[in-house]
């Protein structure tokens, strides 16, 4: 190759350089505003409707982000495994546009569901939909040592029935329950101030204070409960098989 070709060469590749390199740089700037541009008030109502499409009590879909709305997005989050913020980013928007709605892990009867690793609450409707959805805070699994008692904050797994309720305050050695619905051995899902996003509660199955009237009128005794995680979990078919010949004899 002559000196002369060896410099056409040289030449044209620093051409090519200078002209790559910003289109590269562009290209990732543009897709850097496409993230970060704004949510327009169309697509706030779409990801509002979306949202409650799924299951999610997102309220009206005003394109307006309020409490509900705040609320939908942290149960959505959880549900989807995703970073808990409680807020509609333009990513936020892309995952709710391409979700899919929840599911039950147990369908076809009526009971509730306490997924401990989404810290969720599932009320399943008899046709196996899922009536309502709500964020919870089950047991730490620390040791606690508090007013003469001592433990392991502990949830268990596995299935439950509603085996006693009490309308109101009910005062415990360890705190306060609100319209308590006892599954076992003193542990209930109940009313409380606090529901942190993780797991802090003795054993106990927290909910919003908002929910606690409305899921004990929802909880009737014998309700079956299912609480697992992904190394556990146990159907609770049979079970409900047995109420519906039991409740046919009955009615025979």
């Amino acid at each position: 190759m002559t000196t002369l070709h060896k410099f056409a060469a040289v030449s044209l590749l620093t051409i090519g350089l200078l002209l790559v390199i910003p289109i590269g740089s562009a290209a990732r700037t543009q897709r850097k505003r496409v993230v970060n541009r704004p949510l327009t008030r169309t697509e706030l109502k779409h990801a509002e409707h979306r949202l409650k499409q799924m299951g999610y009590e997102a309220g009206p879909a005003d394109g307006s982000i309020d409490e509900t709305t705040r609320h939908a997005l942290v149960l959505f989050q959880k549900w989807e495994g995703r970073k808990i913020t409680g807020q509609l980013t333009r990513r936020e928007f892309d995952a709710i546009m391409d979700a899919e709605a929840p599911q039950p892990r147990d369908p076809g009867y009526r009971h509730v569901e306490v997924d401990l690793d989404r810290q969720m609450l599932l009320l399943i409707d008899k046709q196996g939909v899922i009536e309502k959805m709500l964020p919870v805070s089950t047991g730490s699994e620390k040791r606690y040592n508090e007013n003469g008692l001592r433990g392991l904050a502990y949830t268990p797994r596995g299935r439950f029935r509603i085996y006693g309720k009490i309308a109101g305050w009910r005062k415990s050695q360890l705190g306060l329950l609100y319209y308590p619905n006892y599954f076992s051995d003193g542990l209930a899902i109940h009313g409380n101030p606090s529901v942190p996003r993780s797991p802090q509660s003795h054993g106990c199955v927290r909910i919003p204070m908002s929910a606690a009237v409305d899921m004990s009128k929802r909880l009737a005794v014998g309700t079956i409960v299912l609480i697992y995680d992904s190394q556990s979990f146990v159907s609770a078919k049979d079970w409900a098989e047995a109420d519906r010949q039991k409740q046919e004899a009955v009615v025979r």
